[in-house]
């Protein structure tokens, strides 16, 4: 069987938070920092740990199959790739930052500046749609020491914390870019990959099922009987929730999964029907 091979960011949060994924799936695979390449023991995988901006070069030119990336980099690279899966996680922003004695209004301020920044096609996109004309300052690292050296007038930069702008005498003025997570592939690899597009999709399947069950909640709990049909309303979701009968007839045990961002709600309404011993588990994985 061939194996499909996938390039992943060989270091970084997006890189951990990839193979943290990769590996609740189910996979197994050696990790050492100085290997670049590795083969799961247990799925037909082979892993390419290479740079961040060169993986969607990689996919495009049919080295890797998929790649799991930032969409800031899908975007800026300005292939015509296939998004295969919004992953979510690893999110930031692109935001222009500017020194803080920079008198900053709007993005028509940045009109005629020097702006220094890793993503100049994304950065550019945004402002001149916004009726702004900017000169771009392309460098690939250390992108906030321009403004302070006469490179630049200002940064275009990803942001998570802010932490580094402080550090380097500049403020976050505005967000211009959302990214996080994605897998990609080619449009063409469901043609002609039959084979490599079977494992994508038996893995898609496997992170799916990841996927849902971070965000669910198992719940059991005890339910005077009386109040089964309003607390099967509040739970929501799933088909039905499993009622098992208790010793005391009027009691039952209640069983079912609630999604995790309306757990406080669904806790404190069930309290209000008068559930006790209620308890709460994390789910590993699941399908719906």
């Amino acid at each position: 069987m061939k194996n499909l091979r996938i390039a992943v960011q060989k270091s970084g949060r997006l890189s951990e938070k990839s193979l943290e994924m990769i590996k609740a799936c189910g996979i197994d695979f050696s990790e050492d920092s100085r290997v670049l390449r590795t083969f799961s023991s247990n799925f037909p995988l082979e892993f390419l740990f290479v740079r961040d901006d060169d993986i969607p070069t990689y996919v495009n030119d049919g080295v890797a199959d998929i790649g799991i990336v930032g969409k800031n980099e899908y975007d800026e690279k300005g292939y015509e790739l296939k998004i295969v899966r919004d992953l979510g996680f690893a999110a930031c922003r692109l935001s222009i930052a500017v020194p803080n004695d920079f008198d900053y209004k709007d993005l028509k301020s940045l009109e005629g500046k020097r702006i220094a920044t890793s993503y100049p096609r994304i950065t550019e996109k945004v402002l001149k749609e916004a009726g702004v004309n900017a000169t771009f300052v392309n460098v690939s690292g250390s992108v906030e020491i321009t403004p302070q050296i006469g490179i630049a007038d200002c940064i275009s930069d990803l942001v998570s914390t802010g932490t580094t702008l402080k550090m380097n005498g500049l403020k976050e003025v505005e967000p211009i870019y959302y990214t996080s997570a994605v897998m990609i592939s080619r449009k063409e690899f469901e043609e002609e990959e039959k084979e490599r597009f079977d494992i994508l999709n038996r893995l898609l399947v496997r992170m799916d099922t990841v996927s849902l069950a971070k965000h669910k909640k198992y719940i059991l709990f005890n339910l005077p009987k009386k109040n089964l049909t309003e607390a099967a309303k509040i739970i929501g979701g799933m088909k039905s929730p499993t009622v098992t009968p208790l010793l005391d007839s009027e009691w039952v045990s209640v069983q079912s999964v609630v999604s995790e961002d309306r757990f406080w709600e669904v806790f404190e309404s069930l309290r209000d029907l008068g559930a006790e011993g209620i308890l709460v588990m994390n789910i590993e994985k699941m399908t719906e």
